[in-house]
């Protein structure tokens, strides 16, 4: 927290010192706490306390990172501040905040460092933790994260050390493309920071319909290289390319996207007289946008005619890449169930022969297809629940179930006239801001994860 401490400071921001304030009581409850469990501590890390770390961490993570907000920004109640940390921590997107341009740097780039954090914590978790977890499929790349990398990083650290320059690596280059297109200093820091995090904070109520159209090609660039496997960038500092270039879910999520592009640029309203330019930049921006789960808005994209608008829920349900900072279900999931319903299908015409579901030339095991079947379960009734939920408390059909699918998925905007592009959960009731926190948390680690510490054999075992 010094850092937004003295960025408040250096632009005469006197409550800029909330930020010493939250941070003392940050420091002391953790050093404490530090200090209480020195010698509870277990010599190994077992399956149970991955699970409940993963969980704890953006859990505890945003209960202290709203302190700036509810202590700094003006009229803000927990409640918002809660929503906003947490929002900010998923690298969901959805902000409570107006007048963005009006609030104080430190607040800005305090919303700017919790979702770098986050975009950071979970490609470490999904690299590191989950494929172990074997938690929605994951499991299917145990192999890659620590087999293939294995040979130059043997353990678990050093993995997440790489992991961490590469993204800081990334953030400088995107920073530095900003300033190259005219963006202030700070607003490049901020933006670079929810980019590459594929957060989608910005410091404009205008998201980056406040920016040049030169920025919103590096938006774009920046957005798909943080939507790809990590894990391939590391082979690729290590001199091995193919890998990112054989890697289906690679070729899968880039072909959505353009599929997506070629689609809305169909049906566009072309009778407005826009050149093509500004046409195919709105499009590819806020497509990669909503597939990355970024949730940068340029336009408000719900004007394009109501197939747009459904067409946008669509995209913003399945995700990038596995093992990358996007969220959603992610390409791969689709892949596999694809392979099983094909593999299904032959299964009909040859009754007799074995027929096994591939993904990229292996053999998915049942272990896997099961637990990818789970996570589609989850997922939607999750999804169903929260909707029902928002609905009961008084929202509207489209309001309640946009506003549970960007939570569970981490996209950021919505549909309709309240959460949609054009605007913000500040109206929410606070009953509603809670209800789509908890499905943040949820979305964000892949939901069996927070599931499983509600069944009584996770205790037991």
């Amino acid at each position: 927290m010094l850092l937004p401490l003295i960025a408040s400071v250096m632009a005469g921001h006197r409550n800029g010192f909330v930020f010493a304030e939250a941070g003392a009581v940050t420091f002391v409850i953790g050093f404490v706490t530090a200090v209480s469990c020195t010698q509870a501590r277990s010599p190994r890390l077992r399956r149970q306390d991955s699970f409940l770390m993963a969980t704890g961490i953006w859990l505890v993570f945003p209960l202290f990172g709203a302190l700036p907000f509810w202590m700094g920004a003006p009229n803000v109640s927990y409640t918002d501040a809660f929503f906003e940390a947490m929002s900010a921590l998923t690298t969901t997107g959805a902000t409570v905040f107006t007048g963005l341009e009006g609030l104080p740097p430190g607040v800005l780039l305090w919303r700017g460092m919790l979702q770098w954090f986050g975009g950071l914590g979970i490609v470490v978790v999904a690299m590191v933790f989950l494929p172990t977890l074997k938690v929605g499929g994951m499991q299917i790349f145990r192999s890659e994260a620590f087999d293939t990398i294995g040979k130059v990083l043997p353990r678990a650290g050093e993995i997440a050390m790489r992991l961490t320059n590469i993204y800081l690596f990334l953030t400088f280059l995107c920073f530095m493309g900003y300033v190259m297109t005219g963006m202030g200093a700070f607003d490049a820091a901020v933006n670079a920071m929810t980019t590459i995090s594929t957060g989608g904070m910005s410091n404009s109520d205008a998201s980056f319909g406040a920016y040049n159209g030169a920025s919103h090609y590096v938006a774009t660039a920046f957005m798909i290289l943080s939507a790809l496997p990590f894990v391939r960038y590391v082979q690729l500092m290590a001199g091995t390319a193919q890998p990112l270039y054989r890697d289906v879910q690679v070729r899968g999520f880039l072909l959505t996207i353009l599929t997506f592009c070629l689609v809305l640029t169909l049906v566009y309203d072309h009778s407005a007289g826009r050149g093509f330019e500004p046409m195919f930049r709105e499009i590819l921006f806020n497509v990669t946008s909503i597939a990355t789960g970024t949730g940068y808005t340029s336009a408000d994209y719900q004007l394009w005619g109501p197939l747009a608008a459904v067409m946008f829920f669509i995209i913003g349900l399945l995700g990038g890449c596995s093992g990358s900072t996007a969220c959603s279900v992610k390409i791969f999931r689709y892949q596999l169930l694809f392979a099983a319903i094909s593999a299904e299908i032959k299964r009909l015409h040859s009754p007799s022969r074995v027929i096994l579901p591939q993904y990229d030339g292996r053999a998915i095991s049942d272990e896997v297809m099961n637990s990818v079947m789970a996570f589609f379960m989850f997922f939607f009734v999750t999804l169903s629940v929260s909707a029902i939920l928002l609905v009961l408390i008084g929202l509207d059909p489209v309001t309640a179930i946009s506003g549970s699918a960007t939570a569970i998925a981490n996209i950021g905007p919505g549909l309709g006239p309240i959460i949609g592009p054009a605007g913000n959960f500040t109206t929410l009731p606070d009953s509603a801001k809670w209800i789509l926190s908890i499905v943040m948390l949820i979305g964000r680690l892949e939901l069996l994860s927070v599931f499983v510490l509600f069944t009584p054999a996770f205790w037991r075992g």
